[in-house]
């Protein structure tokens, strides 16, 4: 259940611009989970997210960018625990998830910022991965084939 909140919270940060901790709990019971302030607090702390300022004066939780061991432990358990098979045709990277897991395993991808991804879009149980090149594209199959263990599962 905590991975999947994990996961859900670097979603939600990602697409809303989250400014409280009240907030980003709201919007986790709008999705199903009902935490505390204090389980707020404390994914907060674990997954080392940080506010950093934000259109209009604000301030929003995100993600540290580059080199943070914590974010990228957490994306591979998020990643292990979704992903059933990788793929790829040309330079776009097809990942089929479990049912309902794919959103969350694509926010997690996403919260890494690697270079090579231009884009990403999300559904229930797939996600792609538009990448720069065909090259590009098998690497990251590689790549996180390499997450899953040996192979595809």
């Amino acid at each position: 259940m905590k991975t999947r909140r994990h996961a859900k919270i670097l979603e939600i940060i990602n697409n809303h611009p989250v400014e409280t901790q009240e907030e980003l709990q709201a919007l986790l019971g709008e999705e199903g989970y009902r935490v505390t302030q204090a389980t707020v607090s404390r994914d907060i702390k674990e997954l080392r997210l940080i506010k950093t300022p934000g259109q209009g004066g604000g301030y929003r939780y995100t993600t540290a960018k580059g080199g943070n061991e914590p974010i990228s432990a957490k994306f591979h358990s998020i990643f292990a625990g979704s992903v059933v098979r990788v793929q790829y045709a040309q330079n776009i990277v097809v990942v089929h998830c479990l049912p309902g897991m794919a959103q969350a395993a694509c926010a997690a991808m996403d919260s890494l910022h690697w270079d090579q991804v231009i884009g990403t879009l999300a559904g229930d149980d797939t996600f792609i991965c538009v990448v720069t090149s065909e090259r590009a594209a098998e690497d990251l199959v590689l790549e996180l084939k390499k997450m899953l263990g040996a192979g595809e599962r």
